[in-house]
C-alpha cells in the first residue's frame, strides 16, 4: 500500500505541476480533475476490502490564507465527496480560515491538490475576466461584486461537473461487483467518530450576485465536455 501510495502521490505531483503551479484554465482544471479520479479508483481497486477497512485515516489542511470565507468555500463539499472524504471549515491558530478534509490518505492528498488547483484556476480566470471588455463596463463601484459574482459562477460549474463525475464513477465502480463508495464511507465515519468532534452544516445563506458576471463565470463551464481520464501505464 505504501509502494502504491507513492506512486500515485508522484503522479499527483507532476499534475499539480502542470496546473497549478503554472495556472490553468477551467477545462484543463476538470481534465487535471478526471485524471486524478482515475488514479484515486486504480489505487482502491488494488486493495482488498480488508486493506480498505485496514488504512489509517488523516486529515489535512488547506490554508485559504484569508481571515474570511473564500469562493472556493461553495466547492470544498463536492471536492469532499468527489475523493469520498470528509470535510469542515475551523479557524486556525493565526485567525485564517482553513478547510480540513479527513479521510484515507490517498483521498485527502487528492482532495487537497483539487482545491489548490481549484481555487487557483479560480483566479487565473478572474484576472483574464477582469481585461474583458464586457468587465471593463461595470462601473469601478461595481466591480467588487463582479469579482466575487464571477468566482461564485465558476465554483459553481466546477462544483456540478465535480458531483457529476462522481456518479459517474460510482456507476463504474459497482459495475465490478464492488461497493468501494460503502466500504471507505464505513472506513471514514468510524475513525471520524473517534475524534469526537461536533459538527454542524453551514448555512448557505443569501448571496447577493451581479447576473452578468456570474454567467460569465459558469458559460465557459457549462460549455465544455468532460474529458476522458488517463491511460494507464
Amino acid at each position: 500500500m505504501a509502494a502504491d501510495f507513492d506512486k500515485l502521490k508522484g503522479r499527483i505531483q507532476a499534475l499539480r505541476a502542470k496546473t497549478v503551479d503554472n495556472g490553468c484554465t477551467e477545462e484543463e482544471a476538470i481534465s487535471a480533475a478526471a485524471k486524478v479520479a482515475e488514479l484515486l479508483d486504480r489505487h482502491d481497486l488494488s486493495l482488498s476490502d480488508v486493506e480498505l477497512r485496514a488504512a489509517l485515516c488523516e486529515r489535512i489542511v488547506f490554508q485559504t490564507g484569508r481571515k474570511k470565507r473564500i469562493p472556493l468555500e461553495s466547492c470544498v463539499g463536492a471536492i469532499a465527496h468527489f475523493c469520498d472524504c470528509r470535510v469542515w471549515r475551523e479557524k486556525l491558530p493565526n485567525g485564517e480560515v482553513g478547510y480540513v478534509f479527513f479521510g484515507l490518505r490517498p483521498d485527502v492528498t487528492v482532495a487537497h491538490y483539487l482545491a489548490d488547483m481549484i481555487d487557483n484556476t479560480v483566479r487565473t480566470e478572474l484576472g483574464r475576466y477582469k481585461t474583458s471588455p464586457a468587465y471593463l463596463k461595470f462601473r469601478h463601484n461595481d466591480r467588487a461584486l463582479a469579482n466575487s459574482s464571477f468566482a461564485f459562477g465558476m465554483i459553481a460549474s466546477i462544483a456540478d461537473k465535480l458531483m457529476a463525475m462522481k456518479d459517474a464513477r460510482d456507476a463504474a465502480n459497482r459495475g465490478g461487483g464492488r461497493e468501494l463508495v460503502i466500504v471507505k464511507a464505513a472506513t471514514v465515519d468510524t475513525e471520524l467518530a473517534k475524534l469526537g468532534l461536533t459538527l454542524r452544516r453551514a448555512s448557505g445563506g443569501r448571496r447577493m450576485v451581479s447576473p452578468d458576471a456570474f454567467e460569465a463565470g459558469s458559460a465557459a463551464g457549462d460549455a465544455m465536455a468532460i474529458t476522458a481520464g488517463i491511460a494507464a501505464d
